[in-house]
């Protein structure tokens, strides 16, 4: 039948109407490591960003679970649970595992059309074909001897055959990517790349372009390491009579070190929940890296997806800077309302004990830790015979104010006046016997939360 007769009219009028369809698909093998959920927030910024505009755009998710050996149902759920995390919900979701009658209808039309063979070479066969090509200095590529066997020789075969696309090397493979420019690849340089196992199963390329087409996918923004998968995908599309998608392909994220390390794939979403970091600070870094642009922790999501464009990336690595993110991450928490942490904060802080200790936290969950100094007890403070005799001097003095919110002004003005001490003499003691502590919040506000029953206690403990 025609090339439409395979595809849903929803899938194709998706792509007529252009509106920004984009998709994340990651294999449930493993958690997410930073690199994935850079790649999916790029792709849900693309398709906000089409919301944005009159065509509007659609982010989904599709779970590349063909390797049913590897994949895990509980690693399923964690790609949903951190993609909820980070406030990136897909509009629809597809798992391959459920689409295999998808594959094999467009298999079988491929086949009919001679875009696919079966070749039944052993893997070590493979190996040494690929090194006798190298020995002679030419490009280790298949030969395509399975094309040259007879229907009696295939018949012969006591195996089961595994298949491989054909690509058509008359012509050069070209697209316009959105990150990396023009694109021109020699399809006679390129191997038929193997599209399904002996056993029936399938690898990654055909199902992917299967899927591509049938969810309506118009933009695939992935990682530069897919480019030469793309390369022959793009005739994968055409052999199938689709149109072809927007292409690009962002470059990999390396270390602070400047190079691709191995602990960059152990940083995912679980690793910086526990860190304390906010989703919105990881989105607010990942969301510019690899572009030119600044890292702006003030940005919400719409922000973000406003300013998203593709011409803003570069090609040269993508550092990820843990430091960095620590510094987008205390932004993020000085910024945060009362009302989005207080179920995250100790019983009994409010509004007023959250807004004195949010300028010195880099966490929400140092909050905890300074709600202790409030409430007490702290640790009584090595002190000089000269400063705790001013201590008791504060005693008296704070003994006769009135207790407000300006108790702490009108407590050093009375001691500066009564004692001739400025600055650090004049502060610091009664920051350590208050608090324990050298540093930290502004005594302005911290004194009154304190309490002056509280307050005065604490004075007495240390001054004579």
């Amino acid at each position: 039948g025609p090339p439409e007769a395979l595809w849903p009219r929803t899938a194709r009028s998706l792509i007529a109407h252009a509106m920004t369809v984009t998709r994340f698909a990651p294999s449930p093998t493993g958690h997410l490591h930073v690199g994935n959920i850079r790649t999916a927030l790029h792709n849900w910024l693309l398709a906000q960003k089409g919301k944005q505009g009159q065509a509007g755009g659609r982010f989904l998710l599709r779970i590349d679970d063909t390797d049913t050996a590897r994949s895990r149902e509980e690693y399923v759920e964690g790609i949903r649970a951190d993609l909820a995390w980070l406030g990136l919900d897909p509009e629809g979701e597809q798992r391959q595992s459920a689409r295999f009658a998808l594959y094999e209808r467009a298999f079988e039309r491929l086949k009919a059309a001679g875009r696919v063979y079966p070749c039944w070479e052993t893997p070590q066969e493979l190996e040494l074909k690929r090194k006798v090509l190298l020995g002679r200095g030419l490009p280790p590529i298949y030969d395509r001897a399975a094309l040259a066997l007879s229907e009696a020789d295939k018949a012969a075969q006591a195996a089961l055959p595994h298949w491989r696309f054909l690509l058509d090397r008359d012509e050069a493979i070209e697209w316009q990517d959105g990150i990396r420019g023009f694109q021109k690849f020699d399809p006679a340089m390129m191997s038929d790349p193997v599209v399904r196992r002996a056993d029936g199963s399938w690898l990654y390329m055909l199902p992917s372009v299967i899927d591509d087409i049938d969810m309506g996918v118009t933009d695939i923004l992935r990682g530069e390491d897919h480019v030469s998968n793309t390369a022959a995908q793009v005739q994968m599309f055409t052999a199938l009579g689709a149109p072809l998608p927007r292409f690009a392909h962002e470059a990999l994220l390396v270390g602070s070190e400047g190079k691709l390390s191995k602990r960059l794939g152990s940083l995912g979403a679980g690793h910086f929940r526990e860190a304390g970091i906010e989703p919105s600070a990881l989105v607010a870094l990942l969301a510019r890296l690899g572009t030119s642009d600044p890292v702006d922790p003030a940005l919400d999501a719409d922000a973000l997806a406003a300013a998203f464009d593709l011409a803003h990336f570069g090609r040269a690595p993508a550092r990820f800077d843990e430091a960095e993110l620590e510094r987008v991450n205390a932004a993020v928490v000085h910024a945060l309302p009362f009302a989005a942490v207080a179920d995250r904060l100790p019983a009994g802080m409010d509004a007023a004990a959250w807004e004195a200790v949010r300028p010195n936290l880099a966490r929400v969950a140092e909050a905890a830790d300074w709600w202790r100094v409030v409430t007490g007890p702290v640790p009584a403070p090595a002190l000089s015979d000269e400063d705790r005799g001013y201590l008791a001097d504060a005693v008296e003095a704070l003994a006769a104010l009135e207790w407000n919110g300006g108790v702490w002004k009108a407590l050093t003005e009375a001691l500066k006046a009564a004692t001739g001490r400025k600055g650090k003499p004049l502060f610091l003691p009664l920051r350590q016997a208050l608090t324990g502590m050298d540093h930290g919040p502004d005594m302005a506000t911290l004194l009154p939360l304190i309490g002056r029953d509280e307050a005065l206690r604490r004075l007495r403990a240390v001054g004579f």
